[in-house]
């Protein structure tokens, strides 16, 4: 008869073994929200472990505008932009998004992950080449291993590996993808260095802008804003699950290039469109980003602190520059214990271990809002004193 295809499902023991400990740290039911804080098993937690970098979650005009749009459009287009799910805030929103980070034109996606899939995978063929950073974002992996072309890789912030890669590539045509800010070390790409190294070797730069939107740059307008860069990259791409407090995903560039990928991408032309009250939040987020730049001031300030209290504690939080912190730890099962008793004492954070990180740095990422009160983080800062000396990580 042959293996059983089953076989690997019936063997898969890690989940089972960590539920059997308590320590499971995924697929959490979360039973309310306040943005900063989260109800858990009936239990109010410190909310360290959310992307809503800006807390517009919960912001009085995104959500009456959401509600606006489920009046106006229903609760979905039922279909994709490509025929029936085009409305006139996708439009819009376009538009607006375009002109906020500095491009001609824009293409909205019914996620981030599908953004970077289609946009590589159509632009990418087989006589081209793909060269992106290892520690990259996977919804970019999975678009390399999509695209027909060859995909190199350079190590983490490398110019010199770069253009070994560059090299290697010859004349072929070349696309060069980095993550703005990484979601899992909380650096930023050396996007000066990467854009001089690209157009020596005539390769085209796309930058993920996923955890860079509305926290870098004098606007938000994210990396190349925050650079001085945007009219030397090509492409911009960004998510709307975490500062625009929606779901979705955009890619800006050259009409011409939005075009294209408006006619040939897959994952946007087969997928259905994002819903009209999804659309609509976006559109009133950005404009609460635009005209409330202190939230961006609290949000850097919040990180600032965190991170001192984190150091001075004695945690290795590795090479942050952004309000997304780890804190590196190692071992698996000591991260997923760690994790587990930060959880009982009322603190939520994101256990992290490879391959989404390299083995042997599993962590916890903890992530900073606009709307964290110095209580809040000096309540978590406490409790991650306890767990760290209870557990011996920390002196």
């Amino acid at each position: 008869m042959g293996r059983d295809l089953f076989a690997k499902c019936y063997a898969y023991e890690d989940a089972r073994r960590a539920r059997a400990a308590g320590w499971y740290p995924y697929f959490v039911e979360i039973q309310a929200s306040t943005g900063s804080e989260i109800v858990i098993d009936g239990k109010p937690r410190i909310n360290l472990g959310s992307n809503n970098y800006l807390g517009l979650t919960h912001h009085p005009e995104v959500i009456a505008a959401a509600k606006r749009a489920l009046d106006k459009y229903g609760t979905s287009c039922t279909g994709s932009r490509f025929l029936n799910g085009t409305l006139d805030l996708h439009v819009e929103a376009e538009r607006r998004l375009a002109e906020f980070v500095g491009k001609p034109a824009a293409l909205i996606f019914s996620t981030g992950y599908q953004t970077n899939l289609g946009v590589i995978a159509t632009l990418v063929g087989k006589d081209d080449v793909v060269i992106i950073d290892k520690l990259n974002h996977a919804s970019i992996v999975d678009g390399c291993r999509m695209a027909f072309g060859e995909t190199l890789r350079f190590r983490h912030n490398d110019l010199e590996d770069l253009e070994r890669a560059l090299q290697r590539a010859e004349d072929r045509g070349k696309l060069v993808v980095v993550d703005g800010v990484f979601s899992m070390e909380g650096d930023i790409v050396d996007l000066p260095g990467i854009v001089e190294v690209c157009q020596r070797y005539g390769a085209r730069v796309m930058v993920d802008d996923a955890h860079a939107m509305g926290v870098l740059g004098p606007t938000g307008a994210g990396t190349a804003e925050h650079f001085g860069l945007t009219d030397r990259v090509d492409l911009i791409m960004a998510t709307f699950s975490k500062s625009f407090a929606s779901i979705g995903g955009f890619i800006a560039g050259e009409f011409e290039v939005i075009d294209y990928l408006k006619h040939h991408a897959r994952s946007l032309i087969f997928s259905a469109s994002i819903p009209p009250a999804a659309i609509a939040t976006v559109l009133a987020a950005l404009e609460v980003m635009k005209r409330e730049p202190e939230r961006r001031q609290r949000l850097w300030e919040n990180a600032r602190f965190l991170l001192k209290g984190l150091k001075e504690l004695g945690y290795n939080t590795g090479d942050t520059q952004t309000p997304i912190i780890p804190v590196i730890i190692g071992d698996n099962l000591t991260t997923f214990r760690f994790w587990r008793e930060l959880f009982d004492e009322g603190v939520y954070g994101n256990p992290v271990i490879a391959p989404a990180v390299p083995e042997g740095t599993a962590r916890i990422r903890l992530s900073c809002m606009a709307i964290h009160t110095e209580a809040q983080l000096s309540f978590a800062l406490e409790k991650l004193q306890k767990v760290g000396r209870q557990m011996g990580l920390i002196p």
